[in-house]
């Protein structure tokens, strides 16, 4: 019986070892910059009301660019949606209501945003994205409760079943800095970095 040692420079695990088939690897990179470029866009967007969730007016449609509702301009990124878009029926509408436009909740949701987007698009700090952005995908779920076309699944809830298996599954190695990451002195001292 013979044994296959394993050098001592190969202990950091890497995506291959994971996803051993390039295409699966690539789709997963597809997956976590999408999805970064979700989370940038939306911090940007609530930053500077850029007339896509912020900034168009309900009644005439009309866009006031870099208006009152950007971040920017004194415009709170949470009030609108914890205020009128939590649903009357939803046990914890009271709670999402209370927080609404409070600055520690802006200013977590938009530190979330644009951290969460950085991470994935670059593909560093996977494990820390993953966790904030699946917390942050839950409590969206959470206040959309009662869900309008499915008891329990929805957008929300899928998208922090990706982030946690793009973190898992070390998808910030193919097309962005994983690797390199990996093997900073920093997340060799703190894998949770990772």
């Amino acid at each position: 019986m013979t044994t296959v040692q394993t050098p001592r420079h190969l202990d950091v695990m890497v995506e291959n070892d994971i996803v051993t088939h390039s295409a699966a690897r690539r789709a997963l990179a597809v997956l976590r910059i999408g999805f970064g470029v979700t989370f940038l866009w939306a911090f940007l967007d609530k930053l500077l009301a850029l007339g896509y969730a912020t900034g168009k007016s309900a009644e005439t449609g009309a866009v006031d660019y870099f208006g009152p509702d950007a971040w920017v301009n004194g415009g709170s990124p949470t009030f609108g949606f914890l205020t009128f878009g939590v649903p009357e029926d939803n046990p914890m509408r009271e709670f999402f209501n209370g927080i609404a436009g409070d600055t520690w909740a802006d200013w977590l949701f938009m530190i979330g945003l644009a951290g969460i987007g950085l991470a994935l698009i670059l593909g560093i700090g996977m494990r820390p994205a993953a966790i904030a952005g699946a917390a942050l995908y839950m409590m969206m779920w959470l206040a959309a409760l009662p869900l309008e076309n499915n008891p329990v699944v929805d957008d929300h809830l899928m998208g922090a079943v990706i982030v946690v298996v793009l973190a898992l599954t070390l998808a910030g190695d193919t097309w962005g800095l994983g690797k390199a990451w990996a093997k900073t002195k920093l997340v060799r001292k703190y894998p949770v970095l990772r």
